[in-house]
């Protein structure tokens, strides 16, 4: 079981002309990222990245959704899954005379969903959109702190 190893195809291609060395690892990069993404479309997948921070009896998230209007942000709070979503707009404004060569910005909807350690009090719950950072506070419910459970 230890000889298990990734099949290739086109590895079969090196070993009988060496002027495709080096172009499977290319081409398998490739596939990678287009197994990944929905590349076929000509659009790159809107995207939430953020961070999650504990302090002092809260969770602060910071989370990253450039260009988007903050009435298009929908955030979802259930026990202790929070659930992040954004419809993301692009309109491709090509003028006359212009051409439009690349377009990497993409439309479509955004969403992100993560689950906490402690539940959160939902009445208590504050969000902010500024910058294109949507900043929310998620005060943990009162009284439901984990314990930890002896082994035997």
């Amino acid at each position: 079981m230890s000889n298990l190893t990734k099949f290739e195809p086109l590895n079969e291609l090196t070993r009988f002309d060496p002027l495709f060395s080096g172009f499977p690892s290319l081409v398998d990069d490739m596939f990678d990222r287009f197994m990944m993404r929905p590349a076929f479309r000509g659009e790159i997948e809107p995207q939430i990245r953020m961070d999650v921070k504990e302090a002092d009896g809260k969770y602060l998230v910071n989370a990253e959704i450039p260009g988007v209007n903050k009435d298009d942000i929908h955030v979802t709070v259930e026990g202790n899954r929070v659930s992040i979503r954004a419809e993301v707009k692009h309109e491709k404004d090509v003028k006359e005379g212009e051409r439009l060569v690349r377009s990497e910005r993409s439309y479509g909807m955004a969403q992100r969903s993560f689950t906490l350690d402690s539940e959160v009090d939902q009445s208590a719950v504050k969000a902010a959109y500024k910058d294109g950072v949507l900043e929310l506070i998620l005060p943990k419910k009162p009284g439901t702190s984990g314990r930890e459970i002896p082994v035997s």
